[in-house]
């Protein structure tokens, strides 16, 4: 138990641990949010087949996409950092899902960054398919590669880890849209966006129903848990009240209560698995941490640079913060 005369520096430095384990949660959740709208609008592209308003779609992530892609990057290096025993183990016991999920991401890349290069119309079809294809694989191989995180080999948990957070997205990405276009096809994609809202939070009470029948012991006491009967029961209220403002073309309020679904989600991970960080083998977080020394030297060198990057963040979507206007960002 922890000494309440204890220095706060003191109480910090033995909370590292603790610390660090919600760094490596929060940049995961923060991938989440920011490249799920972006695997969203990729998804809804498949339902536009007016060339204008597909080259909105474009523009309206363009010139945030990459850098979205900085938070997978900024997980990986801070699970290896902080948790190299799991990073290890995590790729190592799911290189399939690694290896697919970075290539369903390349695929991604491949409509924003070459379909203007040539003006030939099979040339942009082919790289539409991979658009649309790498938007639907890659948040559903991060949701099933997440699902063995949590729940190891379980196969339904697994799959409808993955399928929600393809739900999750298409909800994000349809309200970005409708908050950065005008009214008439904000108006069209409202449907997509309540839809997946349905599905993803009654797939999340399916997915939670499912571990509570089928596991034993630790996965199921938390599933039934008072924290994640919280979390739920705040997703269903902030889904349902998000529904309401997209139906009353309250679109960035809309936006706003969508983003928060993959928040809770991640919030959700980050409860399912505390005390332990990789559940199948039933390793603790302290156990799994580095050692003393390394640890305070990368608290040192990394958290400034966590900050760092929270900054540009702010900056970039101020710059852009505004709606698609002529193909592009008005002011």
């Amino acid at each position: 138990m922890t000494d309440p005369l204890l220095p706060v520096d003191a109480y910090l430095v033995k909370s590292l641990p603790e610390i660090w384990f919600g760094a490596v949660l929060f940049s995961l959740g923060m991938y989440v949010v920011l490249d799920g709208f972006d695997f969203g609008i990729g998804m809804l592209y498949a339902t536009r087949t007016d060339e204008r308003e597909r080259e909105t779609f474009l523009a309206a992530f363009g010139p945030v996409w990459d850098a979205n892609e900085v938070w997978i990057v900024a997980f990986g290096t801070m699970l290896l950092a902080a948790f190299p025993g799991v990073y290890s183990r995590l790729l190592a016991d799911n290189y399939l899902l690694a290896l697919g999920f970075v290539l369903a991401l390349v695929f991604r890349g491949l409509g924003p960054e070459l379909r203007e290069q040539r003006d030939d119309e099979r040339w942009k079809r082919y790289t539409d398919y991979a658009f649309i294809g790498g938007s639907v694989f890659a948040p559903l191989l991060l949701g099933m590669l997440a699902g063995r995180w949590l729940f190891g080999g379980a196969t339904l948990p697994v799959a409808l880890t993955g399928v929600g957070l393809v739900a999750v997205s298409i909800v994000t990405g349809a309200a970005f849209l409708a908050a950065k276009t005008e009214p008439g096809l904000a108006s069209e994609l409202r449907p997509y966006g309540i839809g997946a809202t349905l599905a993803y939070l009654g797939g999340v009470v399916v997915l939670l129903g499912t571990v509570v029948l089928t596991a034993s012991g630790g996965a199921a006491d938390a599933v039934l848990s008072l924290p994640v009967a919280a979390v739920v029961a705040l997703s269903i209220a902030v889904g349902l009240g998000g529904s309401v403002l997209a139906r009353r073309g309250r679109y960035r309020a809309w936006l706003a209560s969508a983003l928060a679904l993959p928040t809770l989600l991640t919030t959700l991970v980050a409860i399912l698995l505390y005390p332990t960080i990789y559940p199948l083998t039933g390793l603790l977080v302290r156990e799994a941490v580095v050692s003393p020394l390394a640890l305070n030297l990368v608290t040192v060198l990394g958290f400034p640079v966590l900050l760092l990057v929270l900054w540009y963040f702010k900056f970039l979507y101020g710059v852009f913060s505004g709606p698609i206007e002529g193909g592009g960002y008005g002011g």
